[in-house]
């Protein structure tokens, strides 16, 4: 008779073992697992046809089974995320946002790390939380102190942005997810090894000047095209979205120093500009001035050398005349030359010869002049 069949074991009815009842539990009888087995097979029995040793029953348990197991191959990949399909673990495809499919377990499996979202890290600093002072910066000089061109030591501190690496487009190789997956064990610790050396590789080929005034953008694009080269590299799947500098100071020992340097270095530039301005403004003055000066005499010499030839041509005109007729041309030339000098004098002449007709000395003949003539109304006015 078998065990299931008897009612209190073969030691007598009841729950009872061969030294007796047992000890008995002070809290509620735990449950009979032999018993609940007995009532799933006999459940299992009634809804199967023909029972559970028949040949249909376990058909359709195998079918069933088999149902369930391709079903599990549906797999859902978010938005932000990419689907990386692994067959036997090594990589096969890769799957796009929403409902995809893959053969299931253990054939295949599907991995799906966000490749949206935009990462930091910061070199140099580190931030934290405090209860009572909120956020806190703590500087780690061992990553911020770096070695310049001119051998100056500058304290840096930046952040890098990234994210994963979009797959690139009919490529087998750059495949983005897989690629962060699989090759590079610890990627943001990668990430930060590698911003810190292109930085120090940059800062150490530039002089401390620029990097302290205007070369930031110069530098945090060197370091990006730097880092992205270095990563691609290493087949990492990571894309560089940003660098970013936070602070660039000299070290905190010898910062008074520096600033007393940067004001001098400023007030020099600021002299230096006033003098090129004043420059600026008198140099195009003086040559102005010397081109006027030189455009006078260009026109003076052309204006005498012009009246030099008139004055030539003049004379060699006039004696062409005189050679044809030789009197007439000197007394033309002397009543000229007479017309010209008593042209302007206050002068009455009388012919000597011409006082016996009718010409009366003792007249007012200076009267007659329009010089003389011009204030006579005044004189008349002043008589009344």
């Amino acid at each position: 008779m078998s065990w299931k069949n008897q009612s209190g074991g073969p030691w007598g009815n009841g729950p009872r073992g061969p030294w007796g009842a047992g000890p008995q539990s002070p809290g509620p009888n735990s449950p009979d697992f032999e018993d609940l087995i007995r009532r799933g097979q006999e459940k299992l029995r009634t809804a199967m046809p023909g029972g559970m040793g028949s040949g249909k029953g376990i058909i359709l348990v195998v079918a069933l089974a088999i149902v369930a197991w391709l079903v599990s191959g549906f797999y859902r990949v978010e938005p932000d995320e990419q689907g990386v399909v692994l067959r036997f673990g090594k990589f096969v495809a890769t799957s796009n946002p929403g409902l995809n499919y893959h053969l299931p377990y253990p054939i295949e499996t599907v991995l799906t790390p966000q490749v949206t979202r935009v990462n930091r890290v910061d070199i140099g600093i580190r931030t934290g939380e405090d209860p009572r002072r909120g956020s806190t910066a703590r500087d780690v000089s061992e990553e911020s102190l770096m070695l310049t061109g001119d051998e100056n030591i500058v304290d840096v501190d930046f952040a890098v942005f990234w994210m994963v690496k979009p797959a690139a487009p009919g490529s087998t190789e750059d495949i983005g997810a897989a690629n962060f997956l699989f090759n590079v064990q610890n990627p943001e610790g990668t990430i930060k090894a590698v911003a810190e050396s292109a930085m120090r590789e940059v800062v150490g080929r530039t002089d401390i000047q620029p990097i302290l005034t205007g070369a930031r953008q110069n530098i945090e694009t060197a370091v990006h095209d730097l880092m992205q080269k270095t990563l691609d590299s290493y087949k990492s799947g990571v894309l560089i979205t940003q660098v970013q500098l936070q602070k660039v100071d000299p070290p905190q020992q010898v910062i008074d120093s520096f600033r007393d340097v940067q004001a001098a270095r400023a007030d020099a530039e600021r002299l230096q500009n006033e003098a090129q301005a004043y420059a600026n403004r008198v140099v195009p003055e003086a040559r102005g001035e010397s081109s006027r000066i030189t455009q006078g005499a260009e026109g003076y010499k052309e204006r005498a050398i012009i009246e030099a030839r008139g004055q030539a041509a003049r004379f060699l005109s006039v004696l062409a005349e005189y050679q044809k007729a030789p009197e007439v041309t000197r007394q033309r030339l002397y009543l000229e030359t007479m017309e010209r000098v008593f042209g302007g004098m206050d002068k009455v002449i009388i012919d000597q010869q011409a006082n016996g007709n009718g010409v009366v000395p003792f007249l007012p003949l200076g009267a007659l002049s329009p010089a003389a003539a011009t204030p006579a109304p005044a004189a008349k006015g002043a008589a009344k």
